[in-house]
């Protein structure tokens, strides 16, 4: 599988660069993910860590579900791997496959993009109660694109130990 990445635009309005820069991240996990098997997928990147590819994808599941979902259109849905709300059962794959984990996260990238089209603005608000606070659509998207950034930097050095690929 090859994944396609969008070049998000240099001069679009607000809505649609924030909704192609969290689409080129998304993109970017994905193709950090391209051509491996479910053991290279489920690898560790050094002791003590959990952290690995699938345990990053199943991770941004959960952000993607408890921003969009459960934040801005406010559905009362446990966590997908933790009813009990631990978002570090996530990145534990134990025997998770490609297919379980990618299935479960593009279910929730579709529905995340469903939620934002839907919603008449960026200023629509809805409270966070991680945060103890409302936040806007448009704070949840650039919070949804930092998480993606900051863990598609983790991702290029798990892809990297597995098997040297490097790039973009």
């Amino acid at each position: 599988m090859t994944t396609e990445r969008t070049v998000p635009p240099m001069r679009g309005n607000e809505r649609e660069t924030l909704r192609a820069y969290l689409d080129f991240h998304r993109a970017t996990l994905a193709m950090k993910c391209d051509g491996l098997s479910d053991e290279d997928l489920r690898s560790r990147s050094m002791p003590p860590s959990a952290l690995s590819l699938l345990g990053l994808v199943r991770h941004l599941a959960e952000v993607e579900r408890t921003w969009f979902r459960r934040v801005v259109d406010q559905q009362d849905v446990p966590l997908v791997w933790s009813p009990e709300g631990d978002f570090q059962a996530a990145y534990d794959p134990g025997t998770a496959t490609r297919e379980d984990a990618f299935t479960a996260w593009q279910a929730e990238v579709d529905q995340a993009r469903r939620i934002e089209r839907a919603a008449p603005s960026l200023d629509v608000t809805a409270h966070a109660p991680r945060w103890g606070t409302d936040v806007s659509l448009r704070v949840v998207m650039l919070h949804v694109i930092l998480e993606y950034a900051r863990h598609n930097g983790h991702a290029d050095f798990l892809r990297e130990g597995i098997d040297g690929a490097v790039g973009p």
